[in-house]
C-alpha cells in the first residue's frame, strides 16, 4: 500500500462553491478539446457536463473544509489524465461504502462505456452543480444521487452512519460514507442487478463482493479503496 496515502476520520464536510477562472484550463483549451474528441471516439456516451473541482482542502477540529468551482467534465478529465499538472487543485469526491447486514463490502465495476471502464468501486461519481445548495457543495446528497443512479437502491433501503473517512490519495480525496443496508445482501444484489439490466447505458457492468481481504482485486481497485477495504475487513 502506498505510503502517501492518508486516512482521516471527520464528522463533517463544509465546502463552499466559489468562482475561480482556472489558469490550467485557458492554457490547455486546444489540448483538452483534442482529448476530448479522442475520448469521444472510442466512447461516444460520454457527456460534457459541468462538475466541481476542489482547492483549499483542509482538516480541522474533525472538519473537511475548503471550496469548489465548476468546470467542464473535458477539462476534469483532461486533468486526470494529463497526471494532474495543478497540484493545488483536487478531485474529491463522495462513495457510499455499501456494507450488507452479513459485513460483506458490495461495490461497482464500470462499465465499458465510462471513463473509468473496468475499475471497481463503492457507487461514486463526481460532484455536479445539482449537489449545490446555498452555496455549498452537499456531498450527503451527491452520494445518495450517485448510488440511487447506479444501483437503483433508495434512501428506505439504506442507513447510514455519522462522519465520514476521508483518504488522501495525491490529488485525488475519497469521501467514503458507511452505509448499511436495510436488505439481506441476496435481495440487495438482485435489486442491483435489475436495476443494471433496466439502464440503456448502465454505469456499472456489475456488481463485486468483498467479504474479506483476499476479495481485493489490486489490479482494478484505486489504492484508497483497498487502504479502506483492508482497514475495515482487519
Amino acid at each position: 500500500m502506498s505510503a502517501d496515502l492518508r486516512i482521516e476520520a471527520v464528522d463533517a464536510i463544509d465546502i463552499h462553491v466559489e468562482q475561480y477562472d482556472w489558469p490550467f484550463a485557458r492554457a490547455r483549451a486546444r489540448d483538452i478539446d483534442a482529448h476530448w474528441r479522442k475520448l469521444r471516439a472510442a466512447r461516444p456516451h460520454l457527456f460534457n457536463g459541468r462538475v466541481f473541482l476542489f482547492r483549499n482542502l483542509q482538516i480541522a477540529e474533525a472538519h473537511l473544509t475548503g471550496s469548489c468551482f465548476e468546470v467542464d467534465f473535458k477539462v476534469f478529465i483532461a486533468a486526470r489524465d494529463f497526471g494532474h499538472p495543478d497540484k493545488t487543485v483536487f478531485n474529491c469526491f463522495a462513495q457510499g461504502a455499501l456494507r450488507a447486514l452479513d459485513g460483506a463490502f458490495l461495490l461497482g465495476e464500470m462499465a465499458a462505456h465510462t471513463s473509468n471502464a473496468g475499475r471497481i468501486y463503492f457507487p461514486a461519481g463526481t460532484p455536479d452543480t445539482s449537489d449545490a445548495v446555498d452555496g455549498r457543495v452537499d456531498l450527503d446528497l451527491s452520494v445518495m444521487r450517485e448510488l440511487t443512479e447506479e444501483t437503483g437502491l433508495r434512501p428506505d433501503d439504506i442507513a447510514p452512519a455519522p462522519g465520514w473517512t476521508v483518504v488522501f490519495d495525491h490529488q485525488m480525496v475519497a469521501c467514503l460514507k458507511p452505509m448499511r443496508l436495510k436488505l439481506d445482501r441476496a435481495a440487495a444484489l438482485a435489486q442491483i442487478a435489475a436495476h443494471i439490466s433496466s439502464e440503456e447505458h448502465p454505469e456499472l457492468a456489475r456488481i463485486h463482493v468483498a467479504s474479506s481481504r483476499g476479495d481485493i482485486v489490486a489490479a482494478r481497485m484505486p489504492l484508497f479503496i483497498q487502504a479502506y477495504l483492508n482497514r475495515e475487513l482487519a
